[in-house]
C-alpha cells in the first residue's frame, strides 16, 4: 500500500484528497444517506466540528461526482469513502444528519470556475446576496472597505454572516468585525459548506444569516500549482494569478507539513474622467440614469421623474457662474466664457439661488453633459494580493495530533471614488480675481457685483483621487484533537486557541485639502505684478494660486499646496484572542440509536486602536503623525479638513465568554417508518458590554419510508452582537446649524458629535427553516431534489439616526435617544450621534435545488453529463426603521439593493477522463428602483417621505451565460479557460438622486465579458 493508503487504513482518517475524489459518492448531492465509514474519520475530517451531509452540493460540480483524472492525482487515490461533514452542527458522529440546510461547494468546482479570487465564485450562489468585493465600494473615499471581500447571506449584510476557516474565526478585516477572503489561503481549500440559516447555538454571534466555513486540506500531500491570466473584451482589468502548494509526511508518517504561497493582481477597470461619454474603454451604458426630484409633493403630479441624460445645474467641468445675474455663463478648456446649454430648454433665472427654468431642482435633461461626475468612478478596485500559508502537524499517536498553523498576508487595493472635488455651485469668487477673463470682470461691473457663485466639477486636477487602502494579516493557531474512551465510550476533543492580528493601513492620494483649496481660489495680483493668494497669511504658510476657472493644468507648486502628498491617512491595528475547548461523544445507545452529544466552552477578545492624521482627526498630543503634517494657520486644529477622508482617531475592546450543549436523539429507526432524529442546542454568551445572552436550536429530520423522501425543519435563536464599529466608533465633531429644539420652541445650532454607543444589546433573530428533499430515489438514481421555506425575524437592528431625529424621538417619548443630548442651559450644545436597536427586519423566501446525473454511453459518447441548478426566492424583506411615523418597506425584488424576488444559478456539464465543459447561466428576475414609490402620471396621491410618487419604476433583471472546459495534456498538467459573461450583457441602470455612477455591482456584472485561461500542474 502507498504511505497515503496506509495513513488511512491505519488511523481511520479521511484523507482531504479522497474526499474530494470521493464527494458524490460519500455524500451525494441532496440529502441522500451517505455511505457510512469508520466512525473516527468524520471528526478527523473537521474537528472543529461539523454534522454529515444533509442537502444538496451547493454549486453544480459533476466534477464532484465524477473526479477527473487530474483531480485525483492532485489529492490521493480513492479510498473506501468516509463519513464527509460539514459545519451546521457541532455534532460529528456518525450517522448523524443535521436539519439545517448546508451548501456545499468542492475544490473541484471551484477550480471549474476559474476566477482569481474564491470569493467570485461563491458569492455566486443565489442564497448570498449582498456581498461586497472588488467591484462593490468603489465610489467610497473614508468607508475602509473598498476592494474587502466578505460575503452576505440572505441579504442582511456582511455583518450578520459568520466567516470561519477550519471552523475557527478570523480577525476581522475591518472595525465592522467581517474579515476579508481575500487574505484566506486559496489553493489548499478543499471545499467550502455554507449553513443557509441561523446557526448562533452551533457557532455564536454573527451567524444570523449562516455561516460560511472555509476548509483546508490539512494532509495534503505532494506538489500542485496554478497558474492563471485573463482580460476583459475591453482591454482592462487584466489579471493573473500564480498559487503553488507542498506536503510532505516525516518521522515514520507522523509529523506532516503543509505549506502555500499565492499571488495574484488585478487591474481593475480605473476611472474613465468627465462627462457621459463612452466610459471606460468603449463601454457605452453608462447614461447619468437619474431620478429628479421636483421638490413638489401635492400638485397632483409624480415628486420623482426617472430621466436619463441628467446635469447637475449648479457646476461644470471647467466652472459655471451658479447664480446671480451672469448665472449660466460657463468657462470652455482655455477660459473662454459661453453660455451653457442646460438642457430641458433651461432657462438660467439669475436669482440669487440660481434657479433654472422648465428645469428640476438642480438638474436639467440633455444639454452640455461634459461635466457629469459619474464616469469619473473605478467600475472594479485594482486588487493585489499575497498569502502564504503553514501546517505542522504531529501524530502524538493514531488518534491523537497537535498541530499550529501560521497564515501571513497582505491585500492592496486601489480605488477613484471620483474624478475631481466637485462644488455645487458653493464657491464665491471675486470679481477682481486676476484669473477671472477681462469680459466678465467689465460684466461684473456693468451689473453692479463684486462677485458671483460658481460651481466646478475640478477637471483642472490633473490626477484623480485614489485611495489605496492596504490590510495585512497575522493569524496563527495552535491547537489539539483527537480521541480518547471514557467509561467505556469514545469520545472526541478538539481545543486550540487563535491569536490574530490585521493591520490596515488607508492612504488617499491626490484630494484636495479644503483650506488651502480655498485660500488658493482666491487671487490677487502682488506688489510686483505675480499673481498670489490674497490672504497673507495663507501666503505666508506657502499658498500657491489656483485657477479653476479653464483647464489649465496647475503647477507642481500648486498641485503640492492644495493636494498634498501627506493626504488623509489612518492606521489600524485590529486582534482577535480565541480559546476553544469542545468534546463529541455517544455517551448512551438509546432505542433508535445512540445519543451524540456536543459540549464545549469558547473564549473571545476583540480590539482595536485607529489613529489618523491630523489634519482629518485634529491635532492631538498623541497622535504619532503629527510631525508629518506641518502646522498651518488654515488648517482646522479640530480636524475634518480634507475633501473626503477625515479620519479619526478611536480604540474599544470587549470580551466573550461562552458555553454551549448540543444533543442528537435519535427518535425512530424503523424499516417500516424510516429514521427521525431531533436536534437540540444551547448557547450561553456573557459579553462584557451587554450583558448576558441565550441562544438555541430545536430541530429534527425524518428520513420517511418512502423511497429518496425526506423531512427537515429547525427553528432556533440567534444573535449579533455589536461590533467594534458600533460600541466605539472614533468620534467625529462638526457643527451643525438650524436644528429645530422642540423642547424649547426653538431653532439652535449644535455640535453634532458621532460616536459609538457602548449601551448597545445583542440584535435578537428567530430562525424557522423546514423542508423536503427527493434524493436518488431507485426509480431515478441520477435525480435530486429539494424544497425549502424560510423565515428570519431580527429585531433590535442596529441601526444610526442623525441628531435632528434623536432629538425628535426623545420628544415622542423614545426614551432610547433621550441620553444622547442635553439641550438644557445656553449652550454649546453636543448632540451625540448614535446607533440604537430600534429598527427590525423581516424576510422570507424558499431554495430550490435540483440535480440530474446521467452517463452517455448509451449515446456513444465517453463521460457522464451533470445538469444542476439552484434558486432563490425572496417573498419579503421588510425593514422598519422603527422611528414613529415611518411606514415599513419591502425590498423584495428592488434591483437597486441586494434581494432580487429570484436569483438562479445553473450547470450544465460533460465530464470525461480527458476532457470537461461546462455551460453556467446566472439570471436574476426584473424587478423595481424601490417598493416604497407610487407609480403615477396624473391625479397622484399626496408624497411623503414613506411613500413618495414616481412616474417610472422598473429596473431589468439579467441574464448571464459563461463557458469553461478543460483538456488533459497529462495524467499531471491540465490546461483550461473560461469565459464570463459570453454575450456582454451590460447592466442596467441603478438610478439615484444624483448624476454618480448608476450601476449597482452586488447584482450586475459591470465589467463585460471576461477571458481566462491557465494551467494546473498536480504531482
Amino acid at each position: 500500500m502507498d504511505p497515503i493508503t496506509t495513513r488511512l487504513a491505519r488511523r481511520s482518517r479521511y484523507c482531504a484528497g479522497a474526499a474530494l475524489a470521493t464527494l458524490a459518492l460519500a455524500m451525494p448531492a441532496f440529502g441522500q444517506a451517505p455511505v457510512q465509514g469508520p466512525p473516527a474519520s468524520a471528526a478527523s475530517a473537521a474537528p472543529q466540528g461539523g454534522a454529515q451531509q444533509s442537502t444538496p452540493a451547493a454549486l453544480p460540480d459533476p466534477a464532484a461526482t465524477l473526479p477527473t483524472p487530474q483531480s485525483q492525482a492532485a489529492e490521493a487515490p480513492a479510498q473506501t469513502p468516509a463519513d464527509i461533514v460539514v459545519t451546521g452542527t457541532r455534532i460529528t458522529t456518525s450517522g448523524f444528519s443535521a436539519p439545517t440546510p448546508t451548501q456545499v461547494l468542492s475544490a473541484a468546482a471551484i477550480a471549474k470556475n476559474a476566477q482569481p479570487n474564491v470569493f467570485t465564485t461563491i458569492a455566486q450562489l443565489p442564497s448570498l446576496q449582498g456581498s461586497s468585493g472588488a467591484t462593490v465600494g468603489t465610489n467610497s473615499t473614508s468607508s475602509g472597505t473598498q476592494g474587502l471581500s466578505s460575503f452576505s447571506l440572505r441579504g442582511l449584510g456582511t455583518i450578520r454572516t459568520l466567516t470561519l476557516l477550519d471552523g475557527q474565526r478570523v480577525v476581522g478585516a475591518n472595525v465592522t468585525g467581517v474579515p476579508d477572503v481575500s487574505l484566506f489561503p486559496q489553493l489548499l481549500i478543499q471545499r467550502v459548506d455554507v449553513v443557509t440559516g441561523g446557526a448562533s447555538a452551533s457557532y455564536g454571534s454573527d451567524a444570523v444569516g449562516g455561516v460560511v466555513n472555509f476548509v483546508t486540506n490539512k494532509r495534503f500531500e505532494g506538489f500542485k500549482a496554478n497558474a492563471l491570466g485573463g482580460v476583459t473584451k475591453y482591454g482592462d482589468d487584466g489579471n493573473y494569478t500564480f498559487q503553488a502548494a507542498a506536503g510532505k509526511s516525516f518521522l515514520n508518517d507522523r509529523l506532516h507539513v503543509v505549506v502555500s504561497g499565492e499571488y495574484s493582481h488585478e487591474d481593475g477597470v480605473p476611472a474613465y474622467g468627465f462627462g457621459e461619454g463612452p466610459g471606460p474603454n468603449g463601454r457605452s451604458w453608462y447614461d447619468t440614469e437619474t431620478l429628479v426630484n421636483r421638490g413638489v409633493l401635492n400638485d397632483g403630479s409624480p415628486q420623482y421623474l426617472y430621466r436619463e441624460h441628467v446635469q447637475a445645474n449648479q457646476y461644470t467641468k471647467y466652472g459655471l457662474i451658479a447664480a446671480g445675474p451672469l448665472q449660466g455663463i460657463a468657462f470652455d478648456k482655455n477660459g473662454r466664457p459661453f453660455n451653457f446649454n442646460y438642457g430641458s430648454n433651461g432657462v438660467p433665472l439669475k436669482d440669487a439661488k440660481g434657479n433654472v427654468s422648465n428645469c428640476y431642482n438642480g438638474f436639467c435633461v440633455g444639454g452640455d453633459l461634459s461635466g457629469n461626475v459619474g464616469n469619473g468612478t473605478s467600475l472594479q478596485s485594482e486588487l493585489t494580493r499575497w498569502d502564504g500559508y503553514g501546517r505542522v502537524g504531529f501524530d502524538l499517536d493514531p488518534d491523537n495530533e497537535i498541530y499550529a498553523t501560521v497564515n501571513i498576508a497582505r491585500v492592496r487595493s486601489s480605488n477613484t471614488p471620483n474624478p475631481g472635488a466637485a462644488k455645487q455651485g458653493n464657491l464665491t469668487i471675486q470679481c477682481s480675481n486676476p484669473f477671472v477673463p477681462a469680459e466678465i470682470q467689465a460684466a461684473c461691473a456693468a451689473n453692479g457685483i463684486t462677485s458671483f457663485a460658481y460651481g466646478v466639477s475640478n477637471a483642472v486636477l490633473p490626477n484623480f483621487t485614489s485611495v489605496q487602502p492596504t490590510r495585512t494579516q497575522y493569524r496563527f493557531v495552535g491547537g489539539a484533537d483527537g480521541k480518547f474512551n471514557l467509561f467505556g465510550s469514545d469520545w472526541r476533543y478538539d481545543a486550540y486557541y487563535e491569536h490574530g492580528e490585521n493591520i490596515t493601513n488607508i492612504h488617499v492620494r491626490d484630494i484636495t485639502l479644503t483650506p488651502h483649496y480655498n485660500a488658493a481660489i482666491q487671487a490677487v495680483l502682488g506688489p510686483n505684478g505675480q499673481i498670489i493668494c490674497a490672504n497673507p497669511a495663507a501666503v505666508a504658510s506657502g499658498c500657491q494660486p489656483l485657477n479653476i476657472i479653464g483647464g489649465d493644468t496647475p503647477s507642481a507648486a500648486t498641485l503640492a499646496y492644495v493636494t498634498p502628498i501627506n493626504g488623509p491617512y489612518q492606521h489600524t491595528r485590529q486582534t482577535q484572542d480565541a480559546a476553544s475547548l469542545s468534546f463529541n461523544g455517544a455517551p448512551v445507545s438509546l432505542w433508535a440509536g445512540p445519543l451524540s452529544v456536543a459540549i464545549g466552552a469558547e473564549f473571545r477578545r476583540e480590539y482595536y486602536r485607529v489613529n489618523a492624521d491630523p489634519y482629518g482627526n485634529g491635532v492631538t498630543a498623541s497622535n504619532p503623525y503629527t510631525a508629518a503634517y506641518p502646522a498651518d494657520p488654515l488648517v482646522n486644529s479640530a480636524g475634518n479638513n480634507w475633501y473626503a477622508g477625515n479620519y479619526h482617531d478611536g480604540h474599544g475592546s470587549y470580551k466573550v465568554y461562552e458555553g454551549f450543549l448540543e444533543l442528537n436523539l435519535p427518535l425512530l429507526d424503523s424499516h417500516s417508518l424510516g429514521k427521525a432524529n431531533l436536534n437540540l442546542a444551547g448557547r450561553a454568551t456573557h459579553y462584557s458590554t451587554s450583558g448576558t445572552v441565550y441562544t438555541w436550536k430545536i430541530g429534527g429530520g425524518w428520513q420517511t419510508p418512502i423511497d429518496g423522501v425526506k423531512l427537515r425543519a429547525v427553528t432556533s435563536r440567534d444573535v449579533r452582537a455589536p461590533n467594534l464599529s458600533e460600541l466605539f466608533a472614533a468620534p467625529i465633531a462638526v457643527t451643525v446649524p438650524n436644528i429645530n429644539d422642540p423642547f424649547n420652541n426653538r431653532s439652535i445650532s449644535i455640535i453634532q458629535n458621532s460616536i459609538g454607543n457602548t449601551a448597545l444589546k445583542p440584535e435578537i433573530a428567530r430562525n424557522t427553516e423546514a423542508g423536503i428533499v427527493l434524493s436518488r430515489p431507485a426509480w431515478a438514481p441520477g435525480l435530486s431534489l429539494s424544497f425549502d421555506y424560510y423565515r428570519i425575524k431580527l429585531k433590535g437592528v442596529i441601526s444610526a439616526l442623525g441628531a435632528q431625529q434623536e432629538i425628535n424621538l426623545c420628544s415622542q417619548g423614545v426614551t432610547q435617544t433621550c441620553s444622547a443630548f442635553d439641550l438644557s442651559g445656553s449652550g454649546p450644545y453636543i448632540v451625540n450621534v448614535q446607533s440604537f436597536n430600534l429598527a427590525s427586519i423581516y424576510t422570507d423566501g424558499f431554495d430550490i435545488e435540483a440535480s440530474y446525473q446521467f452517463p452517455l454511453e448509451k449515446m456513444g459518447l465517453p463521460g457522464n453529463f451533470t445538469v444542476r441548478a439552484l434558486a432563490t426566492n425572496v417573498r419579503h424583506f421588510i425593514t422598519d426603521t422603527g422611528i414613529p411615523g415611518t411606514v415599513p418597506i419591502d425590498s423584495a425584488g428592488a434591483n437597486s439593493g441586494a434581494t432580487p424576488k429570484w436569483k438562479l444559478l445553473g450547470v450544465e456539464s460533460w465530464d470525461t477522463d480527458k476532457f470537461s465543459i461546462t455551460f453556467t447561466q446566472r439570471w436574476f428576475s426584473d424587478g423595481t428602483f424601490g417598493n416604497q414609490y407610487i407609480v403615477c402620471q396624473t391625479n397622484c396621491p399626496a408624497s411623503t417621505e414613506s411613500r413618495p410618487t414616481i412616474d417610472y419604476n422598473k429596473m431589468p433583471g439579467a441574464f448571464y451565460f459563461d463557458i469553461g472546459g478543460s483538456y488533459n495534456l497529462t495524467k499531471k498538467l491540465t490546461a483550461y479557460f473560461k469565459i464570463d459573461n459570453l454575450f456582454d450583457h451590460d447592466p442596467a441602470g441603478s438610478p439615484q438622486t444624483n448624476t454618480g455612477i448608476d450601476v449597482n455591482p452586488q447584482l450586475y456584472d459591470v465589467l463585460g465579458r471576461m477571458y481566462r485561461a491557465g494551467i494546473r500542474y498536480n504531482f
